[in-house]
């Protein structure tokens, strides 16, 4: 299987380091990062258009499947105690935020991604409880893609901590980017189940060294998520991952960049 170089966690930067190129996720979620001071909430339209403003390689958001089988973009399963899977998309994105705006449908982020043609779109689909709406939800994301000809593996990934949806999506579009999100299962596991991906928390590498092994020995993507102190992001950036999901992007940037320019000056 042919090793691909991807992301995972809300908006992505592409730099440079050393031998290979890491793709940075940058965690859009409210009260992390300085989406309040960029006056946006996480997992928004206006999240992904700063993403496209700012020339980021992609942009990751959480998807819900509601009752009425529309689709939601947000973080976390209620809005202000409002369960998602049980209510309707229209009163959902009717909410209002202390800031003025609303959740955004599927549609409306889309819409946005529309307007540039490289940044990737990073679904992350939230696990329901129904594991049949499971199936459901995965269908309609693919038919929303479609509807906005979005449907390329050059634009679009997929990740999620539901086993069911990953295996439905490799299923249906094995050419895509789909990473099992977690960090509980061997990567040969994962790799047997036809899932070409893996989107692990950094403590799983910590407890397990050989996965990282077992992961390239497949070619599957790699990505290391919530890493945020920088000795946590020494350690991480020396694995090598595809990716490095964090929310302290700026200073994985700027490590990065002091990495490559110590590479730089040692030749």
């Amino acid at each position: 299987m042919k090793k691909t170089l991807i992301l995972a966690i809300l908006s992505v930067a592409l730099v440079a380091c050393g031998p290979k190129e890491h793709r940075i996720a940058i965690v859009a979620h409210q009260g992390f990062w300085d989406c309040e001071e960029a006056h946006f909430v996480g997992n928004s339209v206006p999240s992904l258009a700063q993403a496209q403003a700012n020339d980021f390689w992609g942009s990751e958001f959480d998807v819900h499947l509601t009752a009425d089988d529309g689709l939601l973009v947000f973080h976390n399963n209620d809005i202000f105690g409002v369960d998602i899977h049980t209510s309707p998309l229209d009163s959902l994105t009717a909410i209002t935020y202390p800031n003025g705006m609303h959740p955004a449908s599927i549609d409306d982020y889309l819409s946005q991604a529309e307007q540039c043609a490289t940044t990737k779109l990073v679904f992350e689909l939230k696990p329901h409880p129904d594991p049949e709406r499971e199936l459901v939800f995965v269908d309609k994301v693919i038919e929303a893609l479609k509807r906005h000809n979005l449907y390329t593996p050059k634009r679009v990934m997929f990740i999620s901590f539901s086993l069911n949806m990953c295996k439905r999506i490799a299923e249906l579009c094995p050419e895509f980017d789909n990473q099992y999100l977690g960090f509980d299962i061997d990567p040969d596991e994962i790799f047997e189940m036809g899932i070409n991906g893996i989107d692990y928390h950094f403590s799983a590498f910590y407890q397990h060294p050989e996965w990282l092994e077992h992961a390239r020995n497949h070619g599957m993507s790699l990505n290391i998520w919530t890493v945020d102190q920088r000795e946590d992001l020494e350690k991480v950036i020396a694995m090598e991952p595809d990716a490095i999901t964090t929310n302290n992007p700026l200073l994985l940037r700027e490590m990065l960049g002091e990495r490559e320019l110590k590479q730089k000056k040692q030749k």
